[in-house]
This record gives structure tokens, C-alpha cells and sequence, in this order.
């Protein structure tokens, strides 16, 4: 790319030039997403789908990761209601079981 020589140019002219050129970025974004609009249209057209269906096959999350419940793995046995499922923190009573002596084990459920 050539590179233009700025300095001649006064205050008020460079503020009309960068106008200028903000003016043309604005264009020609507003063109590329008209472009990709009409490629996405034409692409759901092409499979018979809708556009919404076309997104939204990439926008669902998997049902795998955070926040999916886990069966618990482990429970106290002086109270059998507490549960620990393995991940995460260690419940008090685990980790005052294996201080005292007792095996991770020792809790399986």
C-alpha cells in the first residue's frame, strides 16, 4: 500500500478525511453483511431450510458440561442424606474421614 504523505494537510482537512474514511469503512461493512446475509439465505435455500433453522443447528450447546446433574458417588455414613458426587470441594465429613485415617473408598456409595 502506498503511503500518503499526511503533512501537508491542515487540522480541518485531515478531520474531513478521517469523516471520509470512516464514512467509507461504515459502507462497505454494511456491503459485506448485506453479502453474507444473501450467501446465508441463498445457502438455506439451496438445503430447503429456514435460516433460523439453518443457526440454530450451530447455536445449541451440548447438553454435556456445566451445570448437567451428577449421580452422587459417595455419602456419609453417620448421615446417609449427605452425598458428594466427586467433583468439586470435598464435603467437611470426607475430609475429616481421611484425616482421621479412612480411604476415599470408604464412602462409595
Amino acid at each position: 500500500m502506498t503511503k500518503i504523505d499526511l503533512s501537508s494537510y491542515n487540522l480541518s482537512e485531515l478531520k474531513e478525511l478521517q469523516h471520509g474514511i470512516d464514512q467509507e469503512i461504515k459502507n462497505r461493512q454494511q456491503g459485506d453483511l448485506a453479502k453474507a446475509r444473501q450467501q446465508i439465505l441463498s445457502i438455506a435455500q439451496d438445503v430447503g431450510v429456514t435460516v433460523e433453522e439453518l443457526l440454530a443447528v450451530n447455536s445449541k450447546k451440548s447438553s454435556k458440561g456445566k451445570g448437567q446433574k451428577v449421580e452422587p458417588q459417595y455419602h456419609n455414613p453417620a448421615d446417609k442424606g449427605q452425598t458428594w458426587s466427586g467433583r468439586g470441594r470435598q464435603p467437611k465429613w470426607i475430609a475429616e474421614g481421611i484425616a482421621g485415617g479412612k480411604q476415599l473408598a470408604d464412602f462409595r456409595i
